[in-house]
């Protein structure tokens, strides 16, 4: 089973869940609602659940081994992590373009003679 896609679909600021991200296996099956977390001092994955009625969770899905899980895991990190370097990308270009219109702004004052 290969991972084909890895999508971010939402980023936290604030708190240890980091991200909660939708991954696609083989172009056919796509899990939702996986979480990253970021917990002394490294990143980790929690797989979806759901609570049971003694107030326990449990996994909807979730790797059978090891190395899957350790494969699925640093794939979504790095999307995590690429998705972090694009928002800061798109945060730099937008404070520049409001500086550069604020700096355009300031020239168009009238000159005095």
């Amino acid at each position: 089973m290969q991972i084909t896609d890895v999508k971010v679909r939402k980023l936290f600021d604030e708190g240890p869940m980091k991200a909660i991200v939708s991954v696609t296996f083989d172009a056919q099956l796509a899990v939702h609602d996986i979480k990253v977390i970021h917990a002394r001092d490294k990143y980790f994955i929690v797989m979806p659940s759901r609570k049971n009625p003694d107030d326990t969770y449990r996994d909807i899905v979730h790797p059978i081994n090891s190395q899957f899980r350790t494969a699925l895991e640093q794939a979504v990190i790095d999307a995590y992590e690429q998705e972090l370097a694009a928002e800061a990308a798109r945060l730099a270009e937008q404070d520049y373009e409001q500086s550069v219109t604020a700096d355009v702004a300031e020239d168009d004052s009238p000159i005095p003679v």
